[in-house]
């Protein structure tokens, strides 16, 4: 699907991606039996990490239970998904970019209240952060946030109408001011600045990866570290790529979509797999896959993998994510401000 050029999205809808089939219902919740099928919902970057966590809950919840289990998977824009269930996707279990998208799916009857407090750290999985990734030899000499406002410096991001990552990449960019000693004026003025530069807004973080690493377009790209990390491994990112020191904490959440399960009698497993994916088997492989892991041992053992950051801020420092979801990204936030002003 061809990206989004910045007065197609001032002008256009959102467009949905990566919805997948539905899976066929299944009853009971006990062991044995007949196999049981969950599916799980998330954003593009997560996939290779669930293509190696996925077989091996399917073995332990066999060992424990003597009962089969297949886990299918639907990735796309974070936004776009949660969209998606909304409107029908089938979804068992949401590991969605952020825990505003998980409010979204609460707000229409989809997940219960108090969903964060089902596991430890208010159900986060995964942490991130934003990167810088540039063009070989960093041309234009792009180091901090303040330079990606510098005329003539080229930003590749995904759309927060869509991507959960580019949300926190705004959220990086207005924090990089406001949490710095800048007044609110100043970071949106800033914010405003930067996305001038925006030429082109990728559905996805990973369709924007593409975009900058494939198709050549941009000076920067602001992505999930993880990202940077994988690109990296695969050959496609020869430079170095930076981590600003003063940063944004991506958090990841999981919720069990309860409407969902308690229809198709999938609460057990679904439980058990949201459950899963705190164990430090499950965050390894997160960690191997560029994700920076919740679980304090593994963490301990991988932290020299990745670029020390000197201050992190949260979406709680901006006054949590139903306060976020208001301000910028709501109907008439700032973020449809400053498009409105860019036309």
């Amino acid at each position: 699907m061809a990206h989004l050029t910045l007065a197609s999205v001032l002008l256009g809808g959102v467009v949905l991606g990566g919805c997948g089939s539905k899976p066929t219902d299944t009853t009971g919740s006990g062991g044995g039996g007949a196999a049981k099928e969950l599916l799980l919902v998330s954003y593009a970057v997560t996939k290779g990490a669930y293509d190696r966590i996925l077989p091996r809950f399917e073995a332990d919840w066999k060992a424990r239970t003597g009962q089969s289990i297949t886990v299918k998977t639907s990735y796309g824009g974070s936004g776009s998904q949660t969209r998606a269930i909304i409107d029908g996707l089938d979804a068992d279990v949401a590991t969605l970019a952020l825990a505003g998208d998980v409010l979204k799916l609460q707000k229409a009857g989809l997940v219960q209240a108090g969903w964060e407090k089902k596991l430890p750290g208010d159900s986060i999985i995964t942490n991130s952060v934003v990167a810088f990734v540039t063009r070989e030899g960093n041309p234009k000499g792009i180091r901090t946030w303040a330079d990606l406002a510098r005329p003539g410096v080229m930003v590749v991001t995904a759309n927060p109408k869509t991507s959960g990552g580019a949300r926190w990449n705004f959220l990086g960019l207005w924090g990089s001011v406001s949490q710095t000693g800048g007044t609110e004026a100043q970071a949106k003025t800033y914010v405003a600045s930067v996305y001038r530069n925006v030429e082109n807004l990728p559905k996805d973080a990973r369709e924007a990866s593409d975009v900058f690493l494939k198709r050549g377009q941009g000076d920067v790209l602001l992505n999930y570290e993880n990202e940077a990390i994988l690109a990296k491994r695969t050959g496609d990112l020869k430079a170095p790529f930076l981590v600003p020191a003063v940063n944004i904490r991506i958090e990841g959440p999981v919720a069990v979509v309860d409407r969902n399960v308690d229809r198709k009698g999938t609460r057990k497993p679904a439980e058990a797999l949201a459950a899963y994916l705190q164990s430090d088997g499950a965050q390894e492989i997160f960690a191997e896959e560029g994700f920076r892991p919740v679980s304090p041992a593994v963490w301990s053992r991988v932290k020299a993998r990745f670029a020390p950051v000197k201050q992190l801020f949260s979406a709680s420092d901006f006054g949590g994510w139903n306060l976020v979801n208001e301000t910028f990204f709501g109907e008439n936030g700032v973020w449809d401000q400053l498009f409105r002003a860019s036309r």
